[in-house]
């Protein structure tokens, strides 16, 4: 076909277009009105599918809908517990009426926001323009005179609603409140989404949480149990010792069992270091790092910002563990020199950094430390990267977001001292 030819049925000497002669209830425009309404869907199903924000969702419906049916504007309210609503999406034409993103507005019973609420079915009303209400007398205001709408269900709730307006009494043929359902269900379904995997990371966070709680507990029991009797060991081998003439063939006995309980309580002071170091419940994050950077062989700088010092639990036990274990495979493998430690909170989150001046190559696969860690930081719905090249160091780094252990410290701390 040509370009610039626009095809038609010719008639006598007259062309006439495609389309000349339809209504809007003919076949052909039903079907190009049915095909563009199952493309917007399409493309909300696409968003939904790709886990888009809910902000930006939300505008994309309005978006949607508001091309398909027509209209100067459409909205997304959430439902609030106070008995109001909020509207949380808007789409509207230029200068045309609509309620902001963050309006609060009543839920009156003769208004579709009320009449979805109360029956959790589309609904319509064609004209405000006698209709009674605080939220009717607003509509009318704003330029609204009728609304057609349906609800957003969540886990068996009435979530909220999505509305389409007109600036006329009786703005709407029959039935483009059901059209408007089609909308809502794939907000459902996004909604749904998030609502699960908001589930799903808590229930992590949680295990995380009881993990540790269990670490403490155990790092506790060694402490006052069996570290205190092999303290109290040595102590009375000592004086067996005092006791006994130094040139005793029993004095080399006792010297070669004190020495082997020596080294029996140093290995068990380390392993309850490395189930849960002491001083970070004791002294806090930024001393637990200096121990740790005074054990290591290398030069260790450490900079931990107050505001991480004061994360959630579950966020400095994994910050420990994550420059632990740096550190460690920096001393085995990496050959370096220097190291720096950063520990500091951006934008409602704790990000951990370890950097060596090694020799590289290391990754997140090659052992099961650094998997672990992995799999500890994407539990609290954070991001673990190491990135190592060969010949210019190791860096590993760790976003953790403080909103994944909301709740959780009255859990710890309840799990780590039962009644």
């Amino acid at each position: 076909m040509r370009s610039g030819f626009r095809a038609g049925f010719l008639r006598g000497n007259a062309v006439l277009p495609s389309n000349a002669g339809m209504t809007e209830d003919s076949d052909p425009v039903r079907l190009r009105r049915l095909l563009a309404e199952q493309a917007a869907l399409r493309r909300v199903a696409t968003m939904v599918a790709q886990d888009t924000p809910a902000s930006t969702l939300f505008h994309s419906v309005c978006l949607e809908l508001g091309r398909i049916l027509d209209v100067l504007s459409t909205d997304v309210i959430r439902y609030d517990d106070d008995g109001m609503a909020t509207v949380v999406g808007v789409w509207a034409a230029r200068g045309a009426p609509a309620f902001p993103v963050g309006e609060r507005i009543p839920i009156d019973p003769d208004t579709v926001t009320g009449k979805i609420h109360q029956t959790g079915t589309p609904q319509r009303v064609d004209d405000y323009t006698e209709a009674e209400g605080a939220l009717a007398e607003r509509l009318r205001e704003t330029g609204i005179y009728s609304v057609v709408g349906a609800p957003i269900v969540v886990a068996g709730r009435i979530w909220g609603g999505i509305m389409a307006t007109s600036t006329k009494p009786h703005g709407f043929e029959p039935g483009v409140e059901e059209r408007v359902a089609g909308f809502a269900e794939l907000v459902t379904a996004a909604l749904a989404n998030a609502d699960a995997r908001e589930k799903l990371a808590a229930q992590r966070a949680r295990i995380v949480a009881a993990g540790d709680a269990a670490r403490r507990r155990i790092e506790r029991d060694l402490h006052d149990g069996a570290q205190q009797r092999l303290i109290s060991l040595a102590l009375r081998l000592e004086l067996l010792q005092r006791r006994v003439d130094p040139d005793d063939e029993i004095a080399e006995e006792l010297a070669a069992v004190r020495a082997e309980l020596d080294g029996t309580l140093t290995e068990l002071r380390e392993l309850a270091r490395g189930i849960h170091p002491s001083v970070l419940t004791e002294r806090g994050l930024r001393a637990a790092l200096e121990a740790l950077a005074t054990n290591a062989p290398m030069r260790v700088e450490i900079t931990v910002e107050e505001a991480a010092a004061k994360a959630p639990s579950a966020l400095q036990m994994t910050a420990y563990f994550i420059v632990a274990e740096a550190l460690t495979n920096a001393a085995k493998h990496a050959q370096c020199e220097r190291a720096t430690v950063t520990v500091a909170r951006r934008d409602e989150a704790v990000l951990v950094e370890v950097t060596d001046d090694g020799r590289g190559g290391a990754n997140d696969e090659g052992g099961t430390g650094l998997r672990g860690l992995a799999d500890r930081v994407n539990a609290l719905d954070g991001e673990f990267e190491v990135e190592s090249h060969p010949g210019n160091g190791t860096t590993v780094r760790a976003r953790m977001p403080l909103e994944a252990c909301e709740g959780l410290e009255d859990e710890l701390a309840m799990a780590a001292n039962p009644a």
